[in-house]
Formats: C-alpha cells, structure tokens, sequence
C-alpha cells in the first residue's frame, strides 16, 4: 500500500488553466462544447432513463483522465466491476488510470456484492476520496438527493457542494428528473454552470440521443457530432 506522498490520488492536481480538459483524437464532442469544463462548478446531466447521461458521463470520464484529470467516479447502477467492463465494451479502457490513480470507481453494489439501498448523498459527500479528486461524477445522483425538504434544505444542500468545489473541484451530476424531487431539480439547474439536457428522438425508427447545451457559448441546440455516441445508446447501452 503506497505512502499518501506516493499515492497520486492522494495529492492535489492543479489543472491547467483552471479548467478541465477533456478532448480526445477520436470524436468532436470538445469541438462542440469547448475544450475544458470549468473549474470549482456544478454540471448537470439531465435525462430520463436511455437519454444517454451516463454514456456521455463516461465519455466525459474518458476524455478527461486521458488529460490527466483526477476523476471519482460514483456509481448507484453498477457494481466497480461492471462499470470498467462497460467502458472496456465502448473502447473507454480504464484499466491503466486505474493502476495510475487517475480514475477511482466507488459503487453502491461494491464489487458483486448485493445494493445497499440506505446510501445518502451526505454518506457519499463525506468519503474521504472526495478531497482528492479534481472532479466527482455521481451516476446517478438523483438516486441519492433527499425526498421532499424545504427550500432552505436546498440551499444548504448547495452550499454544501460549493463548499466541496471551492477547494479546486468539480461536481458531475446525472439526474433523471423522474426520479427527484423537482423542485430541487429546479435548483441545481438554476445553480450548476454546465447543464445538458439529454432526449431521445425517433428518426428513421431508430433511436438518437440529442443534447442541448445551456452553458458554454461554444455550443448550442443539437449537436449532431454525437452521432458515434447515439450509435452505441441505439445499440442497447444502458443510460
């Protein structure tokens, strides 16, 4: 077991440029949405069930370690295991950052072992990987928001995240907004940086993720580059 000092996913990374980048050789999904997410904010990934969140969450996961990015990755649908071998399926091998410290991979179900069901988003805010990561993706999150609460139990549960970000991280949060309260809903939208709504649209009797961007500049309204991406949720890869 390897010292903190030794450990790369124990000390702090400082990004370059105060930003994330996440651009790779093989498709323009940088193109589209710029070439680095911000530093210290809230994205949101926003879908029903099959619009694609988690398929551009690894893509988004895949981008960024190959940069050097020190990601987290919290999963509530898959055990560790069952996640890298879905991103092996896809070609996002994670094998390597891994090995490298670069990606960690938490899960509700553990390695096989069987869900535990009474996981709260504090329990997750609170584990100590969190202060080493650059950025935490939580997939999904909305399993985890608390049910109903006030709009001041709201504003906590913000300021709770900023506070966690301020430290020179970022939050990655996939939301189906079936599955949440909507009135937190409402809130995080109006809060995060980065929101991509994801739908699914019938075109040719297949199936197309579409995605409308509402933060960088650099993107807006459908972007038809994600089609590579479209190809593998047509193809049965759950989101």
């Amino acid at each position: 077991m390897p010292s903190p000092e030794e450990n790369p996913f124990m000390t702090a990374h400082k990004p370059v440029e105060d930003g994330f980048p996440f651009v790779v050789e093989t498709d323009s999904l940088a193109d589209s949405m710029g070439l680095r997410l911000p530093n210290r904010s809230l994205y949101l990934l926003q879908g029903k069930v099959g619009a694609g969140k988690s398929l551009i969450a690894q893509r988004l996961i895949h981008g960024m370690a190959h940069n050097g990015v020190k990601v987290l990755v919290i999963t509530t649908e898959l055990t560790t295991r069952g996640w890298i071998e879905q991103m092996e399926s896809i070609g996002y091998g994670m094998t390597e950052a891994i090995r490298e410290g670069r990606v960690m991979v938490l899960s509700r179900y553990g390695t096989v072992a069987d869900a535990r069901q009474d996981v709260t988003l504090q329990e997750v805010l609170n584990s100590p990987a969190i202060p080493a990561a650059d950025v935490i993706v939580i997939d999904s999150a909305s399993s985890l928001m608390p049910e109903g609460g006030t709009r001041a139990d709201h504003f906590a549960l913000i300021q709770q995240l900023r506070k966690i970000a301020s430290d020179g991280r970022s939050f990655m949060l996939c939301a189906d907004p079936e599955e949440m309260d909507s009135t937190l809903l409402h809130t995080l939208r109006a809060s995060a940086e980065v929101v991509l709504d994801l739908e699914n649209a019938m075109i040719g009797g297949g199936t197309q993720t579409k995605h409308h961007h509402h933060a960088l500049p650099s993107c807006s309204g459908t972007d038809s580059d994600l089609g590579r991406l479209a190809s593998r949720a047509r193809h049965g890869l759950h989101c």
